[in-house]
């Protein structure tokens, strides 16, 4: 059975393509999500996508990822500087777990540079847009 990868992407990220293209890029959600699918695939590997702006859905998101999935990629957005519910939620699946960020967070406002997240992450990559993810997947698949 092929390894399995959530993808887990945070508030506002539902408006990639046209929210603050200079920053996030012109790519949409629908298109970043699938060439995740199409890369893992390409990789012997099975991806499922989640998307919600709602902390509690990613909650639970990760709480269903036990069992299911081998190792989760997450893009928290503003969630990863604020949230140590998702973080505990995070340990507590004891999956590996990929932090992404499309832009560089340490170029930007001082508040985004700390993640919740971080500390429990096997590897974090933020600034290489799709690039990011796409590293994650291939990390995941050479464990």
């Amino acid at each position: 059975m092929a390894k399995s990868i959530l993808i887990i992407n945070g508030p506002n990220l539902n408006l990639l393509g046209s929210r603050e293209p200079h920053i996030y890029g012109s790519l949409t959600l629908a298109q970043l999500e699938q060439a995740c699918i199409d890369h893992a695939q390409e990789r012997g590997l099975q991806a499922e996508c989640f998307q919600s702006n709602h902390e509690g859905e990613l909650l639970d998101a990760i709480h269903a990822a036990a069992g299911k999935h081998d190792a989760i990629i997450i893009n928290a957005g503003a969630y990863s500087h604020t949230s140590v519910g998702i973080r505990d939620a995070l340990s507590g699946v004891a999956l590996p777990v990929y932090e992404v960020h499309l832009s560089n967070v340490h170029a930007r406002e001082p508040f985004r540079h700390h993640s919740h997240i971080s500390a429990i992450a096997k590897a974090v990559i933020c600034g290489l847009g799709l690039r990011g993810y796409l590293a994650s997947i291939d990390a995941i698949a050479e464990c």
